[in-house]
């Protein structure tokens, strides 16, 4: 399934696979988001699956939002890929 990100004052939802060959269209979506808004919602909610390409690329935003001082909500049940990442580095932390 391809990824589809549709937008309504800065609240986000993905839709569909976020992976190594869509990616780029998630980055270039959320290029310069902070530069408009101090706060964004993504709803990972409609999320089918997601690699590490897409993870790495969420952790990305986080930390783009933690340098500019800005928030990130990442809300939605999603995909369990995601969820398994993040429970795999606080295991590792």
């Amino acid at each position: 399934m391809r990824l589809e990100i549709t937008n309504y004052n800065n609240y986000f939802k993905i839709k569909g696979d976020l992976n190594r060959n869509n990616v780029h269209q998630f980055k270039s979506e959320f290029k310069h988001v902070f530069e408009n808004a101090e706060a964004i919602t993504i709803s990972i909610e409609a999320l089918d699956s997601i690699d590490r390409y897409g993870v790495n690329a969420l952790a990305q935003l986080h930390n783009e939002s933690l340098i500019k001082n800005k928030r990130l909500s990442i809300i939605g049940m999603g995909c369990k890929d995601l969820y398994q990442h993040f429970k795999s580095e606080e295991a590792a932390a």
